[in-house]
């Protein structure tokens, strides 16, 4: 017997208003969070407030642009290549982890030649920490927005997304009608998965020496979260149009190079073949 909920709650804080929403607070709160985490990593190893400052913009930058046009280009272009004008509108949902991970490693690099002056390793060893927990809140902005929605299911904690906008015509007295089935939770599904590995990269890093290792954090972030959306999209419904036809969907393709490259890298972390030669000492306070 279905013992499911009935979504019904609304995204937006002020009614009639599409912003500010919940969906953007949630949004925020995860990136205010990830902030004081990696400052108390940076206090821990007496790295200069400024760095931190910047990194902060190098990051909020990467992630926002960087996941917005990775949905555009990777899941609905076919829809925005007609609406332009809709790129920008970020505040609406339409958010991609995979464009938010390659604008992020981009955006470090940089960071890590005009910043710290640190291995590109070093630098992403410690943001992937936070980056884990702000991601458990975008999921949960997906939630409250009723999108990236799971298959039909009988489970007993199945969700009816009453303000969902997939297509669930059925034909009722000869007439089509919209029906709202109970699915699975894939945004709960999603966020539980990356708070997970969220304690656990933060245990690594606090609790061993691991972070010696250049580039093993990082290479454990990628197995974790992208294996762990690997397996949710099983119970998702595909975001692009082609999915329908595909055995494994457009996230599960787009994953799978993120979780291969992160064993490679936890691979060589671990032989500390990523390991810099000289690394510029930290500097004085």
């Amino acid at each position: 017997m279905i013992l499911g909920i009935e979504w019904n709650v609304s995204s937006q804080l002020i009614d009639g208003w599409n912003t500010p929403n919940l969906y953007g607070l949630l949004f925020v709160t995860g990136l205010v969070l990830g902030f004081y985490v990696i400052k108390r990593m940076f206090k821990s190893e007496g790295i200069p407030e400024e760095w931190l400052d910047k990194l902060l913009i190098y990051m909020v930058v990467a992630t926002i642009v960087g996941a917005r046009l990775g949905h555009v280009f990777f899941y609905d272009w076919s829809h925005y290549k007609n609406h332009l004008d809709e790129i920008v509108k970020v505040w609406e949902g339409g958010l991609a982890s995979h464009g938010g991970a390659i604008a992020i490693v981009i955006a470090l690099y940089i960071y890590s030649k005009v910043v710290s002056k640190k291995s590109i390793w070093w630098v992403l060893d410690r943001i992937v920490v936070p980056v884990a927990l702000t991601g458990c809140f975008i999921r949960l902005g997906n939630l409250v927005n009723h999108e990236i929605i799971g298959q039909p299911t009988d489970l007993p904690w199945g969700f009816k997304f009453m303000r969902e906008s997939v297509d669930n015509m059925v034909m009722i007295d000869g007439r089509p009608q919209h029906v709202y089935r109970y699915r699975h939770p894939a945004q709960i599904y999603e966020a539980i998965g990356y708070l997970a590995s969220f304690f656990i990269l933060f245990k690594i890093y606090w609790k061993t020496k691991i972070k010696e290792k250049r580039g093993f954090i990082f290479g454990a972030f990628l197995v974790l979260i992208f294996g762990w959306r690997f397996i949710v999209e099983f119970v998702k419904v595909g975001q692009a149009d082609r999915d329908a036809d595909l055995l494994i969907n457009t996230g599960q393709w787009l994953s799978l190079p993120f979780v291969i490259g992160g064993i490679i890298i936890m691979i060589l972390a671990w032989s500390k073949k990523l390991n810099p030669k000289e690394e510029p000492k930290q500097p004085e306070q």
